[in-house]
């Protein structure tokens, strides 16, 4: 025959059930404490290849934060560049008409007051190209730069020394401090 149990009966069967769970995790605690050190140490490791992957991810950053800050200062610079040169074209055509104007000026002597008239359009087309940046390059008198002068032909000059410039055969122009046409010049021996 088979023994029924009583209800106090249940009661310690559940207190042996959690007897026996709670000596499980304290052996499992005390064999187990090795195992949580190698937890750790895989921890560790894992940290320090984090750490790793960390440092090369603000690595990564900080290049390409400073390749974008190279690139917003290059791109400002070809924008401001553009401005400042956005009429050399203009400008470079226009020079042809300031040396035609000039050798015209030069040749007229019979009509005083249409040279004058002239002369009083030239300064105001040459004022007109300086306020836009447009400046001459001084010559004659100066030591030859090959930046600045074109030789074609050298002479000698006992009122110069040797390098220097003789005379302008076609005058250089300056666009914003950047050379648009080199001085075409002589140059003593």
């Amino acid at each position: 025959m088979s023994k029924k149990k009583a209800p106090d009966d249940t009661l310690n069967i559940d207190k042996e059930k959690e007897l026996d769970t709670s000596e499980g995790a304290e052996k499992n605690a005390a064999e187990g404490g090795a195992d949580d050190g190698g937890k750790k140490q895989e921890d560790g490791a894992s940290e320090t290849a984090g750490s790793k992957e960390d440092e090369e991810l603000n690595a990564k950053y900080l290049r390409l934060a400073a390749d974008f800050q190279n690139y917003k200062r290059r791109v400002e610079k070809e924008r401001s560049d553009i401005y400042a040169y956005a009429n050399e074209k203009l400008v470079v055509e226009l020079l042809d008409v300031i040396d035609n104007f000039e050798r015209a000026l030069e040749h007229s002597g019979e009509n005083e007051s249409f040279a004058e008239g002239m002369n009083m359009i030239f300064k105001q087309f040459k004022g007109v190209l300086e306020k836009s940046g447009v400046e001459e390059i001084i010559a004659t008198g100066e030591p030859f730069d090959p930046n600045y002068h074109h030789a074609v032909l050298t002479g000698s000059s006992a009122e110069h020394e040797s390098g220097n410039v003789i005379q302008v055969l076609q005058k250089g122009y300056l666009l914003n401090k950047k050379v648009i046409r080199p001085s075409m010049v002589k140059v003593a021996e």
